[in-house]
């Protein structure tokens, strides 16, 4: 059996039915491990044992308390459970806290229910029958109308048996937890083992949690290494998802991490102010009032609860009890959320469970008003179509976004989002861009979108500027789309000028019919700037001058002289002072003819031969240097 799957049993009924007696029955673990607990004889905290099953498999149990102030840790018991075992006393019945109970194991998605009927050695055999058909009738519009009820006395020891085989039957149907993903644990107890440090307990939700792995704190952040993993007290490498376990977390002290944190592997979650649900209302009270809009909660998920408000979708003002909708959930405090996780609800005051449902969307905007693709993609979420809600979530993305990002937004494993989006895309259903080594996805519409845009804002542009040759990218981002990343927007001009709506000409960027022009003004101001240094020769004006005598607009020449440059027409020897590759290489002839004849000449000698003055000869010379024509010895110069 070490294949079969770990499965998690939580125990769920009113105070003082006998859910820990039957747990140390069937496990010969008390659960009730604090010293309040065994003098009041009422569990206050969670518990936990070993249960095994006559197929040789064993399966973690969480005793959770069933005493009405205790409902919070009943519902961070419940999280991560696979099998209920609801236990009901024969001579009490159904009483408070076995309705809300059944109602949190309901709406937190528990898919499978076996009832203990316990102190069934009070009552006779008709009873026993009578109370049965009582609990049949209170189950019957529950998920759990066919689990099995089981009379069991944990005084005699009748019955237990029975309860064992009936859970192994009630486990056969049920999947096993979510494999293949990151680690996630939310964190039920924490302390401190002497000679190793802080030590945290919890139902490990997806992933594995292995010796020498790392995990991230959440909401803190902090992280630290796993030095060592414990399945009911054995030591163990690694333990995956569906297994109680506790984990050795050395870089952290108590001081750092509580119960009601959240491990998971670090990078892979992020928190979450608000989410969008499918949510049901439960009026567990009966108070026979519907639940408002608005409504202030509290909200449980993990081992944590915070304070936060229950905003229903499209306009819907309220619920009757039993009535389901899309709702986004605003919450007071930051929780760890992803898609398909359950929740629970309680009213404000008095704190009574009024509901709950399952975690569509973890990062979504803030809006209640769903548009047809918002819907699509919370339907999708809801059948459990990652595809399809993948694509959807493409859609209504204002830019290309990665696969990361998108799942980050879900809430889904970024594997399974990667997966779904490279299919579509294959399918050509969407479009691919690439942005500093990562490829991001979106719609053709999209696409063209943001290209017409950044053509309006190019022509725009050139319309206020009708000589420059283009715009810089980061003006032109801010201009035609402020809220896109500069490596996006990059992308997004590439298929701009793929389209011929844009083009790169000198780290700026025009409009290909309006660059035309200026490039032709530019090209024009380059030719008059390149005559008049030709025909200065050795001695050529100064910036400023040359744009006079050249009749060049200071703006427009020095974007010419910046072409002539790149074309290597012109050459720059200092801030102001530019020669032309002619004058050049007329002045290295001239050179050259002079040390020929003479061997070796001063700068007084060259700037003579040159016909120019030492302000001119000195840079020219040097320049001369450099490209071997001429060698510098002491203030000499000699032929190359």
């Amino acid at each position: 059996m070490a294949n079969a799957p770990h499965l998690v049993l939580g125990t769920a009924g009113h105070i003082d039915h006998g859910k820990s007696s039957l747990t140390l029955a069937l496990t010969g673990t008390d659960p009730d491990r604090l010293r309040e607990e065994k003098k009041r004889g009422i569990t206050i905290e969670l518990g936990f044992a070993q249960l095994e099953l006559p197929d040789g498999r064993t399966m973690g149990v969480v005793d959770v308390p069933g005493h009405e102030r205790f409902v919070r840790q009943m519902i961070a018991g419940a999280t991560g459970i696979d099998v209920a075992l609801l236990v009901i006393a024969a001579d009490d019945g159904i009483m408070p806290q076995t309705i809300e109970h059944v109602a949190v194991l309901e709406t937190l998605g528990v898919p499978a229910c076996v009832v203990a009927l316990s102190k069934a050695d009070l009552v006779d055999d008709d009873w026993i029958a009578f109370m049965s058909d009582e609990i049949r009738s209170f189950l019957q519009n529950t998920p759990y109308a066919q689990a099995e009820i089981i009379p069991v006395s944990s005084v005699e020891g009748t019955g237990v048996e029975e309860v064992r085989a009936a859970i192994q039957r009630a486990c056969s149907g049920v999947e096993p937890a979510r494999q293949h993903r990151a680690l996630r644990l939310p964190v039920d107890r924490v302390f401190t083992i002497k000679g190793a440090g802080t030590v945290i307990t919890g139902t490990l939700w997806s992933g594995e949690a292995r010796v020498g792995g790392s995990v991230e704190v959440l909401p803190s952040g902090k992280t630290s290494r796993i030095r060592s993993v414990q399945m009911h007290d054995t030591p163990v490498e690694a333990a995956c998802a569906g297994n109680r376990v506790a984990l050795n977390l050395p870089d952290l002290s108590t001081s750092q991490i509580a119960p009601g944190d959240f491990l998971a592997e670090p990078g892979t979650l992020a928190t979450s102010d608000r989410f969008d649900a499918f949510f049901t209302y439960l009026d567990t009270a009966k108070t026979g009032k519907p639940l408002e809009t608005g409504a202030r909660m509290h909200v449980a998920h993990g081992t944590r609860e915070v304070l936060g408000r229950v905003l229903f979708c499209d306009g819907k003002k309220a619920l009757a009890s039993g009535e389901s909708t899309y709702a986004q959930i605003r919450l007071e405090e930051p929780l760890p959320v992803a898609s398909s996780d359950r929740f629970i609800v309680r009213t404000y005051s008095p704190v009574q469970v009024a509901g709950g449902g399952r975690i569509l969307m973890a990062h979504p905007r803030r809006r209640t008003n769903l548009t047809d693709v918002d819907r699509a993609m919370l339907d999708a979420l809801r059948d459990g179509d990652i595809a399809t809600a993948v694509q959807a979530a493409v859609e209504r993305e204002e830019f290309p976004a990665s696969a990361a990002s998108l799942a980050r937004g879900l809430g889904l494993p970024a594997e399974a989002v990667s997966e779904c989006l490279k299919a579509t895309a294959a399918a050509r259903k969407l479009v691919t861009l690439q942005a500093e080594g990562d490829t991001l996805y979106t719609t053709r519409r999209v696409v063209q979108k943001h290209v017409s845009a950044i053509e309006r804002a190019l022509l725009a542009f050139h319309a206020k500027n009708p000589q420059a040759i283009g715009i810089a990218s980061e003006d032109l981002r801010r201009q035609s789309a402020p809220r896109c990343s500069a490596s996006c927007f990059s992308a997004l001009v590439r298929e701009a000028e793929a389209a011929g709506k844009a083009t790169h000409s000198g780290g700026h960027i025009g409009h290909p019919s309006a660059q035309g022009a200026a490039a032709a003004a530019i090209d024009d101001a380059a030719t008059a700037l390149l005559a008049v240094l030709d025909a200065e020769f050795a001695t050529p004006p100064l910036r400023t001058d040359l744009f006079t005598q050249a009749g060049v607009d200071p703006r427009m020449g020095d974007k010419a002289l910046n072409q002539l440059k790149r074309d290597g027409k012109v050459t720059k020897l200092d801030a102001d002072l530019f020669f032309s590759e002619t004058a050049i290489q007329k002045c290295a002839q001239a050179v050259r003819t002079y040390l020929e004849e003479h061997g070796e000449a001063s700068v007084a000698d060259l700037k003579d031969a040159l016909g120019t003055t030492r302000k001119y000869a000195v840079p020219l010379l040097e320049l001369l240097d450099a490209r071997g024509i001429t060698k510098r010895e002491g203030n000499m110069r000699t032929l190359g």
